[in-house]
């Protein structure tokens, strides 16, 4: 299945790639399920998989670690830092896959407009092999069907 066109992916440089993606929930809401282990336990991942791994110290310092499991019983492992923390607006933190190359930095800007929220995710790379590397190993896949997850739960917090 690919990306059902709800998720925008751009690369607007060479050590970029945005993911844009609209949610029909209050910017509060897509920011607490973004940031709280119990509520990231419940849609992060591409469909079929769990999220067995959310370690989260959410402050700027502290760090996250997240393992996916398959269906197939893979594991992918990922971790990272938090830069920047603005509430309900923005945050900065890096990621680095356990078996991929390179780090990169997540900016995520949130925000809201008659009741929906815009998600505006900027990953920054080391180089642009590492960007390229990331758009082919089908990133854009999972994440559209992650942030449908996450659209799937919004109405449940509301």
């Amino acid at each position: 299945m690919l990306n059902t066109g709800t998720l925008k992916v751009t690369t607007p440089s060479d050590r970029e790639i945005v993911l844009t993606r609209v949610f029909d929930a209050p910017r509060r809401l897509v920011f607490d399920a973004l940031s709280k282990p119990e509520l990231l336990k419940r849609w992060f991942g591409p469909h079929g998989h769990s999220l067995v791994v959310c370690e989260v110290d959410f402050r700027v310092g502290g760090a996250w670690r997240f393992v996916l499991e398959s269906p197939d019983g893979r594991s992918m492992g990922m971790s990272g830092v938090y830069r920047e923390i603005d509430p309900a607006e923005r945050t900065v933190h890096t990621e680095a896959f356990d078996d991929y190359p390179g780090d990169s930095v997540i900016t995520t800007v949130l925000t809201e407009q008659d009741g929906k929220t815009t998600l505006t995710a900027t990953a920054l790379y080391e180089s642009q092999e590492v960007r390229d590397a990331v758009v082919a190993s089908g990133m854009e896949h999972g994440a559209a069907e992650t942030y449908d997850r996450l659209a799937d739960l919004l109405p449940s917090l509301a």
